[in-house]
């Protein structure tokens, strides 16, 4: 039987059969967003099993989770700045409404999007946008999964 590992996202990026991960952190694995319409989508899922809050987490092991989503983010940032003239920001929720894991969403903004939407919580677009084969991750997401581990490892060399 073939492993789903979407039924485990952490198990399975530990057992490294998640095809999501950009790189192993701290606290947190790197992962790209199964859903690209905003290019560069990003989280940093928690490497603890078990853990649904960030409030679950010893404050060490808290701080180390976020200091990781903190990573995670300035790499988006850099990215899709250098990639796209039309990116604005780069959003961070810790949300957890819908998985019971501990993760951070680590979204790029573009002044491309609609104008209502541009300042407004991704959550707010049509559920369709997260099921359309045009922007699900695929192999023409190679180029900025490669640019996103490169910066990782480039801030993690600067941390040493």
């Amino acid at each position: 039987m073939v492993e789903d590992w979407r039924a485990d996202r952490i198990g399975s990026a530990i057992r490294g059969t998640n095809p999501t991960v950009i790189a192993e952190l701290e606290a947190a694995f790197a992962v790209i967003g199964d859903a690209q319409f905003l290019p560069g989508y990003s989280l940093a899922l928690t490497k603890t099993p078990g853990i649904d809050r960030l409030t679950d987490l010893p404050r060490p092991d808290r701080l180390a989770f976020l200091a990781d989503v903190d990573l995670v983010a300035a790499a988006v940032t850099t990215v899709c700045g250098d990639r796209d003239p039309a990116f604005r920001r780069t959003n961070v929720e810790i949300l957890g409404n819908t998985h019971a894991f501990l993760h951070a969403h680590i979204w790029p903004r573009y002044d491309w999007e609609p104008a209502h939407l541009v300042g407004m919580p991704v959550w707010l677009r049509d559920p369709a946008q997260w099921r359309d084969p045009e922007t699900q991750l695929g192999p023409r997401h190679d180029a900025v999964r490669a640019e996103l581990a490169a910066e990782i490892a480039r801030l993690r060399a600067t941390l040493d």
